[in-house]
């Protein structure tokens, strides 16, 4: 095992936090129909998802330094099992909520812990152009978005929506062909490379508040539309659910993933405060298309507008904040992720909470707007230049 294959773990463990984030949201109409659940309570599985996932990046910041990234790696990846088992299964066996906060809560704690530590351990590796490297590692988050809305739909379409509870069964594969991966393969920690400096030191500095603002904004600019696209194309636009889901949801991440993949192979030779404040436009302007055009393939192609725009937040901010603040260590990367997923909880939660998809949309415009104001603000500052 040489570390390319390293490498392979690490973007197969973004496909693995693509399914965390991204199966559930495609069953959230099934959910109601089969459960009786109401929006908000459907909401309510996206919020728990992300407050987990916050609270292990929390812990994550104090515990990481005391066992092996191996061993966190391995939890991980079961945790995640167990959840896509317990989604299929619980719903069945005690009351139905209750069996997919429990699911829930189980494949959260492996996503938390895989945003925590996948990052980081790239960063660690011995390689050439990081920057690149680190947004092409964001980029599978996309491409796993993508597979999961695709083979999902083909499921859909094969095996007929009343059979949803295999799905989960079968995308379990893919952590468990990882989990295998991590038993084997070379690591190197970020402690390894360079001492990291105190959490108070980091606490302190007003570059890392800048980061994690970013991230919060970034995260909830990136969920708000995510989470809701399936839902918002099949009962906002009265599409069917597999044209809501390929041209909603998918474009999403096809043009996020393509946006990534961009400033993967050019980032060198682009200023980051000015693109990232032009996807800040781009998004906020795509919020509001989608929440007031009423027709539906122009509604649509701004759910993927928003996909294009929101790429390049997340893998900006953590290659900025690396190159800034280089002995910043796991603890910095754990407590980056907490602020994005606190942006990733906020925004889903404010459209669900607004009663009416189109009108939580135009609402959670605030985020990207945000995100674009704190950009102008540093526009001149060295920080944020990669």
């Amino acid at each position: 095992m040489t570390y390319r294959h390293t490498m392979l773990g690490c973007y197969t463990g973004y496909v693995v936090q693509a399914i965390v984030n991204n199966l559930a949201p495609l069953l959230y109409v099934t959910f109601g129909r089969e459960y009786g659940l109401n929006l908000g309570l459907i909401s309510t599985l996206a919020v728990i998802n992300f407050i987990i996932q916050m609270s292990v990046d929390t812990l994550a910041a104090a515990f990481s330094d005391r066992f092996s990234y191996r061993a966190l790696m391995a939890a991980a990846h079961i945790s995640v099992i167990a959840g896509l088992w317990g989604l299929a299964l619980l719903p069945g066996i005690i009351p139905p909520f209750a069996g997919l906060l429990i699911s829930t809560f189980l494949y959260a704690v492996g996503g938390g812990l895989l945003e925590v530590l996948v990052s980081p351990l790239l960063e660690a590796l011995p390689l050439q152009n990081k920057a690149a490297a680190m947004s092409l590692l964001h980029s599978f988050y996309c491409w796993g978005h993508v597979a999961v809305v695709i083979l999902s739909t083909v499921f859909f379409t094969l095996a007929g929506v009343d059979n949803w509870k295999l799905l989960p069964l079968l995308w379990s594969a893919v952590p468990l062909a990882n989990l295998i991966l991590f038993t084997k393969v070379p690591i190197v920690s970020l402690e390894d490379n360079a001492p990291s400096m105190p959490r108070r030191e980091l606490l302190r500095s007003g570059r890392f508040w800048l980061f994690m603002a970013l991230m919060l904004c970034a995260g909830a600019s990136e969920q708000g539309m995510s989470q809701w696209a399936s839902a918002f194309a099949e009962t906002g636009l009265g599409v069917s659910k597999t044209a809501g889901d390929l041209l909603g949801p998918c474009m999403f991440a096809v043009l996020m993933g393509t946006s990534r993949a961009f400033y993967g192979k050019k980032g060198e030779k682009i200023n980051l405060t000015a693109f990232m404040t032009l996807c800040g436009l781009l998004c906020a302007a795509s919020y509001l298309g989608a929440a007031l055009i009423r027709v539906p393939f122009m509604a649509l192609m701004c759910c993927g507008l928003c996909g294009l725009s929101v790429g390049i937040m997340w893998p900006g901010t953590f290659s900025s904040a690396a190159k800034n603040l280089p002995s910043g260590g796991t603890a910095m990367f754990a407590l980056l992720a907490l602020a994005g997923d606190v942006g990733c909880a906020s925004g889903p939660s404010l459209v669900g909470l607004a009663g009416d998809i189109r009108a939580g949309l135009a609402l959670a415009v605030i985020f990207p707007i945000i995100l674009t104001i704190l950009l102008r603000l540093t526009k001149n500052r060295k920080e944020m230049r990669a």
